[in-house]
C-alpha cells in the first residue's frame, strides 16, 4: 500500500458517518404506493457519466451509485463528458432520459462544469437567465412524467491555497441552482458544499487518490502520467456516490429500504469499466 493509499484509509475512518445534505422542501414520500422498480435518471456531465477502458481509471460518480441501492433500485446513467445543461437538451439527450422515465422515478440533475465555459456558444450558460431557463426544462419534463426532479449542484474541483484551503471554482452557478430550487420547491441536493468540505477535510495530498491523477507508466491509457483535478479514480467516484446516497436519504427522497452499504467499505476495486461501444 502506498503512503497516500494509507492516508486515504486513515482520512476515511475519521470522516462523519453521516454528511447533511441542504434540500429544499421535500416531496411527500412515496410509502408503499410507489411503482417498482424505482429509477434514478442522471443527467450531467463528465463527473458522472459511465467510463470505458479506455479512459480508466476515470471514474465517473454515476458509475458507483448502484453500490449504495438495494438491486430493485436501477440506475440509468445519461450523463456524458463534456455536456451542459443546454448542450444535453440541444443533442436530443434529455428527450431520450425522459421516454425512459415512470411515475415516481427521480430524475437527478447535476450540471454547471461545463455551463462556465461561456466562451463557447454550444454549451456556456449565464448563471442568472439561461442556466435556470435550461433547468426549468429538466423540471417540467419530469414533473410531466409525474417523477420527481432533484437538482444537484455541480461537485467541486480540487484545488487549494497556498494555505491547505479548498477552494470553490464554480463561481455563481451552485448559488443560482440553489435559488432555482428554493423557488420551484423542488428538493436540492448540494453536492457543491458536500465535497468543497469533504476535500478540505483530507487535503491537498490524500485527495490526489481521489481524482484522476495518474503516474507515468502507471496506466496504459496515460503513459506520461495525468494530473486531473476534475475528474475522479475509482475511490472518489465511490465516496462522492456515498455522499449522494446519504444525501437523497436525508432528503426523504429514498427510503432505508432502498439503501445499503452507506456506512460500510466499499473496495473501489468493484469499479469496472467496459469496452468502448
Amino acid at each position: 500500500m502506498t503512503l497516500h493509499r494509507r492516508r486515504v484509509v486513515t482520512a476515511l475512518a475519521a470522516l462523519p458517518p453521516i454528511l447533511a445534505a441542504a434540500t429544499a422542501p421535500a416531496l411527500a414520500h412515496g410509502g408503499g404506493n410507489r411503482p417498482r422498480p424505482l429509477t434514478l435518471h442522471i443527467a450531467g456531465d463528465s463527473t458522472a457519466a459511465q467510463k470505458y477502458s479506455d479512459a480508466a481509471p476515470e471514474t465517473g460518480w454515476g458509475m458507483a451509485l448502484p453500490f449504495f441501492l438495494r438491486p430493485d433500485v436501477r440506475v440509468a446513467n445519461h450523463a456524458m463528458n463534456g455536456r451542459s445543461s443546454k448542450s444535453f437538451i440541444d443533442e436530443g439527450r434529455l428527450d431520450a432520459l425522459l421516454a425512459g422515465v415512470r411515475p415516481g422515478d427521480l430524475v437527478l440533475v447535476q450540471f454547471g462544469h461545463n455551463d462556465e465555459k461561456t466562451e463557447d456558444p454550444a454549451r456556456g450558460t449565464d448563471p442568472h437567465t439561461t442556466f435556470p431557463q435550461y433547468l426549468r426544462q429538466y423540471l417540467d419534463g419530469a414533473r410531466a412524467r409525474r417523477a420527481r426532479p432533484v437538482l444537484i449542484t455541480p461537485v467541486e474541483r480540487r484545488r487549494f491555497a497556498e494555505d491547505g484551503t479548498a477552494k470553490p471554482t464554480h463561481g455563481e452557478y451552485p448559488a443560482a441552482m440553489r435559488a432555482l430550487a428554493a423557488e420551484e420547491r423542488v428538493p436540492l441536493i448540494d453536492a457543491q458544499a458536500l465535497t468543497l468540505a469533504l476535500w478540505q477535510r483530507l487535503g491537498p495530498t490524500v485527495t490526489q487518490d481521489w481524482f484522476n491523477w495518474v503516474e507515468p507508466g502507471e496506466s496504459p491509457n496515460y503513459p506520461a502520467g495525468k494530473q486531473d483535478n476534475t475528474h475522479f479514480q475509482p475511490l472518489g467516484a465511490v465516496e462522492v456516490a456515498r455522499v449522494t446516497a446519504r444525501a437523497l436519504r436525508g432528503a426523504r427522497l429514498l427510503e432505508p429500504r432502498d439503501l445499503r452499504r452507506l456506512d460500510a467499505p466499499v473496495p473501489p476495486s468493484l469499479i469496472s469499466w467496459p469496452d468502448p461501444v
